[in-house]
């Protein structure tokens, strides 16, 4: 299996540094009163130290960093040798759906009525797309070897700015550069890790991973990222074949604690300063998980019929692994207790039928929308190795 997937990376390596548009950074658009990214607690830099690669091609201020340079991994690619994405385009669904199956995982936005969704078959081989959504600045990020999926605003210090590729790793997770500042920041975490913005968090917007089919029954006016890149990509297809079966890749850190598989896949939450992970093998046998937190109420969804984009070659013939949803579970002032209603979820004080997407579509509160609750969907080694004190979700 180890053979077959280095033989795939050494391939998309490759593949990934053959690019027929070498591409030129976007403008950064002006913000207009938009959220901006604050700084965190004060970080703590540590001392200058010398840098074990080129910074030929970097005007990052190497003398800031929060973390020792021997924990920054080469991922085998340059700077932007996997290549963001900055012009997005964008076809209807029905468009998208002569390429893209209805079981296929799709990184789902929506913020001012618009609604865009974000294939994982794209993602995989550029990992960030730099757009605008209702008016939002934002960057779309994927890493495939943490089966990290975020959204940010790209705002920062009251400007918005685009996002690049490091080629480097950090626990195996992906290192982005802001084009502003070239700073460096850790993805999973959204912070600044090297540059003269080390420190500062980006802004987490909610966003949910779905089946390409719920999102076109729900949205058939939405938009999908279309795969005139600009690029040369085997898209549909998985460079990672069998990962998320195997050992995590690239990865020099902690070990995993738990009980859990380094790579099982969790449904991760932080509510005040507690971080809790609900693993998705229990979430689909109860498909239905209310629970309260720090005085936070939240329903976590699951639901079958959803394609693993890291396990076969043709990523439309990955295995089932469903999809989750989460929501604050208080609608006009109640607190709703939500049960398994065949293919659907039900809560028990209205009778409302519910959507995988948290949309009320029949009964009492059909149409009304559950407000979501930012969330991630990772491997657990991944997430353990920045939250080691995470809670796993025992069943009740």
């Amino acid at each position: 299996m180890k053979t077959i997937l280095f033989a795939f990376v050494a391939i998309f390596i490759l593949t990934a540094c053959a690019s027929t548009n070498p591409g030129t950074p976007a403008k950064s658009p002006t913000a207009n009163r938009l959220p901006t990214a604050t700084p965190a607690d004060a970080p703590t830099l540590l001392p200058e130290e010398a840098v074990p690669f080129s910074q030929t091609e970097w005007k990052t201020n190497f003398k800031k960093h929060t973390l020792p340079f021997s924990d920054i991994l080469s991922g085998g690619v340059p700077k932007d040798g996997i290549p963001a994405l900055d012009q997005p385009k964008f076809v209807s669904t029905s468009d998208a759906s002569a390429w893209l199956k209805d079981s296929e995982p799709t990184i789902l936005f929506e913020n001012n009525h618009e609604v865009r969704a974000y294939p994982l078959q794209i993602l995989i081989w550029h990992e960030i797309v730099n757009d605008t959504v209702g008016g939002l600045p934002i960057a779309v990020t994927f890493c495939p070897l943490c089966n990290s999926s975020i959204v940010f605003d790209r705002t920062v210090a009251g400007a918005a700015t685009t996002f690049g590729t490091t080629g480097k790793l950090h626990y195996s997770d992906l290192v982005m550069y802001d084009r502003a500042t070239e700073s460096w920041w850790q993805q999973l975490t959204g912070v600044a890790i090297v540059g003269d913005r080390v420190g500062t968090q980006l802004k987490f917007l909610p966003s949910q991973v779905v089946a390409f089919g719920e999102l076109r029954a729900r949205y058939p006016d939405g938009q999908v990222l279309s795969k005139e890149t600009g690029y040369s990509r085997p898209y549909g297809q998985n460079p990672y074949v069998g990962y998320d079966s195997g050992a995590p890749f690239l990865y020099s850190g902690p070990p995993t604690p738990g009980t859990l598989h380094p790579t099982d896949r969790i449904v991760t939450l932080i509510v005040g300063n507690i971080a809790i992970a609900y693993p998705y093998r229990v979430l689909a046998d109860k498909r239905v998980i209310n629970d309260t937190l720090a005085g936070q109420d939240f329903v976590i969804f699951w639901k079958g019929g959803t394609n693993s984009a890291l396990d076969a070659r043709a990523i439309a013939s990955g295995r089932d692994i469903g999809a989750t949803g989460v929501f604050d579970r208080n609608v006009n002032g109640e607190r709703l207790t939500f049960l398994v209603a065949g293919d659907q979820f039900k809560d028990k004080e209205t009778g409302t039928d519910w959507d995988i997407l948290g949309r009320g579509i029949s009964g009492t509160l059909a149409g009304q929308q559950l407000a979501p609750i930012v969330h991630g969907n990772y491997f657990w080694f991944a997430w353990a190795a920045f939250r080691p004190d995470t809670k796993i979700y025992e069943v009740k």
